[in-house]
């Protein structure tokens, strides 16, 4: 769909270039002209090639691995914007970085997802659009409008089409549960739980399931696939219960670590993810599909732009 207005502009930041492009192309615009840097210390440095002034300006960036060098890019590029006179900057940030750290799970433990919320606000940022925060309320973190959208709409499709008999969709944990059932309801099936605990961050056991998955095609889903020990860990469990078959998605593969290793060797058929997040070619595995994100992102931008209703894309 061109967007003719000379006032929408697109920028993005090193973390996902490829994303940005097809958002861009999708919209029918260029990729602004900017170049991001390094000093010899490792300093970032932002150069604006063309005038802002006065313009409606997204910024294309999510704050994954380096996670930090991402996020700093993502505030001195608005920094610089902003400085430069754009009208309205709207960060899109397809996969928000320390989302899991969004509250205080043990004496003095800080609270960073919301430290990030304040420093992207102060950078000059007047909107964010995202999509699957790890934890809903991180929406409220934020001073400034907020648009969260869904990848299970884009994942439910995918599995639509493969046709599947007797599905079940699992979730992974008692707090994806919302997700699940939204996933179960888009595709016809019935949902199931596994009950696990986390003794420490990136380790999970496996306690229980809660629901008959014996002789069905599972569908597991979960908002990221960090080391994949939960998703892999779940599937061998699920297996002993009796399932057919078992699929996994997400909406953002992070693939840290041991990820695709485990993928690899695990008993999952098929891995899918969005690309919120790159996917280098060492992490490319043959189990994995990549769905894109891009004319969902691109539609939430017209809306904004055009200052329409983004919540039609929740349907």
């Amino acid at each position: 769909m061109p967007i003719f207005n000379r006032k929408l502009k697109i920028f993005s930041g090193n973390a996902n270039l490829k994303l940005a492009e097809e958002i861009a192309e999708y919209l029918g615009v260029s990729i602004g002209e900017s170049k991001v840097s390094r000093f010899s210390d490792g300093e970032i440095h932002v150069k604006i090639n063309e005038s802002v002034r006065g313009a409606d300006v997204f910024v294309i960036q999510p704050t994954c691995e380096p996670v930090n060098d991402n996020i700093m890019e993502l505030l001195i590029v608005i920094d610089a914007l902003k400085r430069a006179s754009a009208r309205r900057i709207t960060a899109v940030v397809p996969y928000y970085g320390y989302a899991r750290q969004d509250r205080k799970a043990r004496a003095r433990d800080p609270i960073t997802s919301k430290l990030l919320a304040n420093v992207i606000t102060a950078s000059g940022a007047m909107r964010v659009i995202t999509m699957d925060l790890h934890a809903g309320q991180i929406q409220g973190f934020f001073d400034i409008p907020v648009d969260h959208l869904p990848g299970v709409p884009i994942l439910a499709e995918y599995f639509l089409s493969k046709n599947l008999e007797n599905i079940i969709v699992v979730s992974p944990d008692l707090g994806g549960v919302t997700r699940s059932r939204d996933m179960a309801e888009r595709i016809g099936a019935s949902i199931a739980i596994i009950d696990k605990r986390r003794p420490e961050p990136n380790v999970a056991e496996i306690m229980n399931i809660i629901g008959d998955v014996d002789g069905k095609t599972v569908v597991m889903i979960d908002d990221i696939i960090d080391t994949a020990g939960t998703i892999t860990q779940g599937a061998a469990a699920l297996l002993e219960r009796g399932a057919k078959e078992i699929y996994a998605c997400c909406t953002h593969g992070v693939l840290s670590g041991p990820a695709i290793e485990r993928l690899q060797k695990s008993p999952i058929k098929e891995v899918v993810v969005t690309n919120t997040i790159p996917l280098p070619e060492p992490k490319a595995i043959d189990k994995m599909k990549v769905l894109s994100v891009a004319p969902l992102l691109g539609e939430a931008i017209i809306r904004i732009h055009e200052d329409l209703s983004v919540s039609k894309l929740f349907a």
